[in-house]
């Protein structure tokens, strides 16, 4: 998933699901190559610090949110002012000055239980540190409308208090606004054998033709 928030910058956010094998990392490296983001968010590469010269590419530097390593570009006019996380890094929030102007991102990686609740609080605790520059983005571990689930399950209290938030601070998911009626998926649980969409980029409503 790949949006532009200006001409001058763009965001590439991929779901490996493991980088162990060499012919991922072969992919990872073509979708760098052909996309050139300035900004480029790997989740659930299941790598430990010992491997992280699997991930080093010429000219990018990471920083890790949990399973979910940030790569950012080194040659561009790109620089983290700030930098918040937790202790059990499910998310990072960065404050990036991009040719004198700030945007700042908040990378989640939501836990595997009560994800909603997770996300609603944060963004609560978080609303005196983001402004309409924010971009939220990442696993968020739960779908936000029926049409990301196959199942077309409907969705629970806790996911419509999410939505009720992020509607309040007048957010709106980017991939939806486009395709409104698209049903997508990300993520394949083996378990309950569904197809569901858990990847999100939200952004403030002002900036949505940005993108």
């Amino acid at each position: 998933m790949m949006n532009r928030i200006a001409p001058h910058i763009s965001i590439l956010m991929l779901n490996v699901n493991g980088l162990n094998a060499p012919h991922k990392r072969y992919r990872m490296a073509e979708w760098k190559r052909i996309y050139q983001p300035i900004v480029f968010h790997l989740q659930v590469t299941h790598l430990t610090h010992k491997e992280s010269y699997k991930l080093k590419l010429k000219g990018w530097k990471r920083n890790l949110c949990k399973s979910t390593p940030k790569v950012r570009k080194k040659k561009t006019d790109l620089k983290a002012t700030t930098v918040k996380k937790d202790k059990e890094r499910h998310y990072i929030m960065m404050k990036e000055l991009v040719q004198q102007k700030d945007i700042i991102i908040l990378n989640i990686n939501a836990p595997n239980t009560e994800a909603p609740k997770f996300i609603k609080e944060l963004l609560l605790d978080l609303r005196n540190e983001k402004d309409s520059s924010t971009i939220l983005e990442g696993d968020f571990n739960t779908p936000l409308t029926s049409l990301e689930r196959s199942s077309r399950q409907k969705v629970n209290k806790e996911t419509m208090g999410l939505i009720y938030t992020l509607e309040q601070m007048h957010l709106t998911d980017i991939y939806r606004t486009f395709y409104s009626t698209i049903a997508e998926s990300t993520f394949y649980s083996s378990a309950h054998a569904t197809f569901s969409k858990i990847d999100h980029i939200i952004v403030h409503k002002t900036n949505v033709n940005k993108f």
